[in-house]
């Protein structure tokens, strides 16, 4: 979870300002958390306590108002009723990443994925973007393979994920749904040595960056066996004490020392 709320903050200045190279400071005073890091945390909470999510999406709205969320979630969240819009968008995807960690059965995962989107995604392709990471998470962090974790998502939802960044970043451009995000940001982790190197590459496809590093970030997280610590204190730091609160209780719960180092688990095979 923390790893998607670093890849939001990380490339939260470059969504309208894309830059197409891993070179830059990581961490920039104007760097902010967005949506993508208030839903996540709101998610998280909705795991710890049993509370709807629905009810707990409205709620964080009203606290951050100005997070930057699109236009449909702004007028689902301001409206009386629960309906879903059946967004096909990638905010079901990069919000998606604590269920990754907080179940423990790869089938579970990918129901509580569909249960946890429909409020906003319906949409057929909302679903399977968000059923798509929350199981790359699981799959990191129980020790998959990069080449088992591709393969398995390749498989089940049918993404591509065999064009190189070098092939896509030249023509990549913003895409706010989960066919032109997902494959993308989880290209940007395969293509990593490292947890900081994702969420670089993930920034250098421009589009929407900080999606793109959320996604990359969160599976990043799973895969390498946490966040450094240089890093995940910066993060907390940009988060406000509730946010934050959430965060680390989340992260003790669900996360601190149930990750394994890639191809630890018995019976995969390394990659």
């Amino acid at each position: 979870m923390l790893g998607a709320l670093t890849g939001d903050i990380v490339g939260s200045i470059y969504e309208w300002h894309n830059i197409k190279t891993t070179q830059f400071p990581l961490f920039q005073d104007h760097c902010r958390f967005t949506d993508d890091s208030v839903l996540t945390v709101a998610l998280a909470e909705s795991i710890l306590t049993g509370e709807e999510y629905v009810i707990l999406m409205k709620r964080y709205f009203q606290r951050y108002p100005d997070a930057g969320y699109g236009c449909n979630f702004r007028r689902w969240a301001l409206g009386e009723t629960s309906e879903s819009y059946r967004s096909w968008g990638n905010g079901s995807a990069m919000r998606i990443s604590p269920v990754g960690w907080a179940f423990d059965a790869l089938p579970q995962v990918l129901d509580k994925a569909e249960e946890y989107s429909l409020p906003t995604h319906a949409h057929p392709e909302g679903i399977k973007g968000a059923q798509a990471v929350a199981a790359a998470v699981f799959l990191g962090r129980n020790g998959a393979s990069r080449d088992e974790l591709a393969r398995y998502v390749t498989e089940t939802f049918g993404y591509d994920l065999s064009r190189s960044l070098d092939e896509i970043r030249p023509s990549y451009s913003f895409d706010v749904s989960c066919q032109g995000t997902v494959p993308q940001a989880l290209r940007a982790f395969l293509e990593s040595s490292d947890f900081e190197g994702a969420i670089r590459l993930a920034v250098s496809l421009g589009g929407d960056s900080d999606t793109l590093a959320c996604i990359a970030g969160a599976v990043a997280q799973a895969f390498y066996a946490g966040v450094p610590e240089p890093i995940s204190s910066r993060t907390l730091a940009f988060l406000d004490e509730p946010l934050r609160r959430v965060t680390v209780e989340f992260e003790e719960r669900f996360v601190r020392g149930r990750c394994l180092a890639p191809c630890m688990q018995p019976g995969l095979a390394s990659g």
